[in-house]
């Protein structure tokens, strides 16, 4: 006859599950912490990540348009509209930036593969030109005439834009304070390669020139603490428009910016763009960029 199999089994005994509870407790807590502290990291660099992105983009769309300005126009505005020229700006109270820029779209366009002429070559043949008539070998206005319609929205033409020549006009006299404080000579039209131009009792003409169609603005734009920066275009001020009442705002070039300054000196035209991105209750992260232009 065989005995019965023992078929007790040794368990924890009360000391040993607490024990065990107790150190199953310490490593949950630790991960726990660790997990935490991991996701926290995460938020942060997504909005260290996204915040710099928002700013770069910005600032190299800012820095694309002012490498077409045409120097001795850039200017900073005030809320109150006092503006001042980039190189005498004194302090930050200059929220605005405001420029003209040439129509590089014209300038770079050819008529075909064969004549390749484009809308505006910057050139003033001074023999064949006398006060009120510009002859610009190697254009053809009539292209610039489409571009500037094309880019307006049908709202604008060559009509509407602006000879600069360069040494005969300041940041004061393009129009900037207002009707009859511009100096620079508007196109009354243009066709083939002879602008006529406004009529002037005199007028200083040069072998160079640039052709605007626009002034450009960035505007700030208040949101409690902070602001948007919005750009404006689409008017001149050469014809009395100002881009509060003229310019067509597209969309924002970037929100919830806590600094836009701007400097410049000669033709070197500076700003820093710093962006604050939200990152839950009174946490925030801030991202700064500077760029400098070179005109």
């Amino acid at each position: 006859m065989k005995c019965p199999v023992d078929t007790m089994r040794s368990a924890f005994t009360m000391l040993e599950a607490i024990f065990a509870i107790v150190i199953l407790g310490i490593v949950a807590s630790i991960g726990s912490e660790i997990i935490a502290d991991v996701y926290e990291r995460y938020i942060v660099q997504r909005a260290i990540y996204r915040s710099s992105l928002k700013t770069e983009l910005a600032a190299q769309q800012i820095a694309n348009r002012l490498t077409y300005a045409i120097p001795g126009t850039v200017i900073g505005r005030k809320s109150d509209g006092t503006y001042l020229a980039l190189e005498e700006i004194p302090d930050d109270t200059y929220v605005t930036l405001q420029w003209i820029g040439a129509d590089e779209e014209s300038f770079s366009a050819i008529t075909s593969s064969t004549d390749r002429l484009p809308g505006w070559s910057g050139l003033c043949d001074l023999n064949a030109s006398s006060l009120n008539s510009l002859s610009t070998p190697g254009s053809n206005l009539g292209l610039a005439n489409t571009i500037i319609g094309n880019l307006s929205g049908s709202t604008k033409n060559i009509t509407n834009a602006a000879v600069f020549f360069p040494g005969t006009f300041t940041a004061y006299t393009t129009g900037y304070s207002g009707p009859g404080t511009s100096t620079v000579s508007t196109v009354a039209s243009g066709t083939g390669s002879t602008m006529t131009l406004d009529a002037a009792a005199s007028r200083t003409m040069k072998e160079h020139y640039k052709l605007a169609w626009t002034s450009y603005a960035i505007v700030p734009i208040q949101r409690g603490s902070l602001f948007d920066l919005e750009l404006q275009y689409n008017f001149q001020p050469w014809d009395g428009n100002d881009y509060n009442k003229h310019g067509n705002g597209g969309p924002y070039l970037i929100k919830n910016v806590s600094v836009f300054r701007i400097k410049g000196t000669g033709n070197t035209i500076r700003f820093k763009l710093c962006q604050q991105e939200n990152i839950g209750e009174d946490y925030n992260i801030t991202t700064c960029k500077e760029k400098a232009v070179i005109r």
